[in-house]
């Protein structure tokens, strides 16, 4: 694995009811919740690192801090970006931000790990056994 910072990825997601605080649970309010915030920021991670990693390997989130800054509306766009700003062994650093048509809706970094997709996934099912 060769990875270097510099890397960037995009994400992009028109909000629907389903994308809602609402509707996620995460407040009571018709406007992007926060989980499918952080989830569009990690799909930006991902797509930077699409064609990057070694065959056989993945990597998976292990942390995010964000500050969600401004409510995003149904209908609205919300473009993701995440750049690769560490490597540190098998972690990733990212800083993510997105936006909508009028401002700045949140930013924060993002930590990913490179895992081995077999060995991850044998040790998931030997868990949940």
């Amino acid at each position: 694995m060769t990875l270097q910072p510099g890397l960037r990825g995009t994400a992009e997601l028109t909000v629907a009811e389903a994308d809602t605080a609402a509707a996620l649970g995460s407040g009571d309010v018709p406007v992007l919740g926060t989980p499918r915030l952080v989830a569009l920021l990690e799909a930006a991670a991902v797509a930077a690192l699409q064609g990057h990693l070694d065959a056989g390997t993945t990597s998976v989130g292990s942390s995010v801090e964000v500050e969600h800054l401004a409510a995003t509306p149904i209908g609205a766009t919300v473009q993701a970006e995440a750049a690769l700003v560490a490597v540190d062994g098998r972690t990733l650093r990212f800083e993510v931000r997105a936006r909508d048509e009028r401002a700045e809706v949140a930013r924060g970094v993002h930590r990913r790990a490179v895992v081995d997709r077999e060995r991850f996934l044998q040790r998931v099912a030997a868990a949940g056994s």
